[in-house]
């Protein structure tokens, strides 16, 4: 389990990794928006050798706990009674979607993020897709860190 989580974590926040970076460096400014904002995040005011890997990672676990691991298991465990699947697996829309909202409307996210928090619906769809399908939160634990170690990494290179 913890291998597979890995593996396709690894390889899950790599590719998620990529293409938000190119959202952020590329299409946001493209489109006008500024991104030197993000030099005053709490992320970015913190040393890179503190962020990568030890606060990215207990970021990336503490909220795939939370919202994959408690919030969407308890939804969704919750819609499949609901639907009369006593199994307790199956496909649980409604719990996805509302767990996704509420990752990516979270009051911090929004505020840190400001209009890049938008990004965190496909990423918090994605990585409940995982959780759903698999049952196996290490790989949303894994794909979450090396993604935004993909992103803080090229971020912080561009803008300083």
């Amino acid at each position: 389990m913890i291998w597979d989580g890995l593996r396709w974590g690894t390889l899950t926040g790599l590719l998620l990794g990529a293409m938000n970076t190119f959202v952020i460096l590329v299409v946001y400014p493209s489109l006008g928006y500024d991104i030197i904002f993000l030099k005053h995040t709490p992320h970015g005011q913190l040393p890179i050798l503190l962020m990568i890997p030890w606060v990215i990672c207990a970021i990336a676990l503490l909220v795939e706990l939370n919202f994959r691991g408690f919030l969407l298991g308890r939804l969704a465990e919750l819609e499949l009674c609901w639907w009369g699947n006593a199994s307790g697996r199956g496909l649980a829309p409604l719990a996805l979607i509302s767990s996704t909202f509420t990752f990516a409307f979270d009051p911090f996210l929004v505020n840190t993020f400001r209009h890049l928090h938008w990004i965190a619906l496909w990423d918090g769809l994605i990585w409940g897709c995982i959780w759903i399908r698999t049952r196996n939160l290490w790989i949303t634990i894994v794909a979450h860190a090396v993604e935004v170690i993909v992103m803080y990494s090229a971020v912080k290179a561009a803008i300083g």
